[in-house]
């Protein structure tokens, strides 16, 4: 399956936030949104990747203040991105290999959609119950 099809599936809403924006901002925008990671973006272009993973890791157990820390000295730098017409599989490996949890989606440099881990695994869960569906079709013919 392409990206393209899990985006058109899921959508293609992507939040973001700017580098010098707190990280107290960005946590309430992920409440805001139900969501657990921002793109952290300026003028168009992708700088990386804020979650809630990131504050946990290098605000809260290092003493910093969400109030006072900027979203540039936590967020994942430089972000992994992937294609619509990359494969799920491919992103797997990425998620995998690069130790991530989120993919923006680049088309022609520009952003269409963000793809999360578990966006990725449902997925996979989908192909496979396709799979099973179409297997078993075949016996009963």
């Amino acid at each position: 399956m392409l990206v393209r099809h899990v985006l058109d599936r899921k959508g293609h809403a992507a939040h973001a936030i700017g580098p010098d924006a707190t990280v107290l901002d960005a946590l309430k925008l992920m409440a805001e949104h139900g969501i657990g990671a921002l793109l952290v973006m300026q003028g168009g272009n992708v700088l990386g990747v804020v979650s809630e993973r990131d504050y946990a890791r290098k605000v809260a157990l290092l003493g910093r203040t969400s109030r006072d820390t900027p979203v540039s000295q936590v967020m994942s730098a430089p972000a992994v991105t992937v294609a619509p017409d990359d494969t799920t599989d491919a992103c797997m490996r990425l998620v995998t290999d690069r130790h991530v949890r989120h993919l923006p989606v680049l088309e022609d440099g520009r952003v269409i959609g963000v793809l999360s881990i578990g966006d990725l695994v449902k997925s996979v869960l989908e192909q496979q119950r396709e799979t099973i569906e179409q297997l078993e079709a075949y016996i009963r013919s």
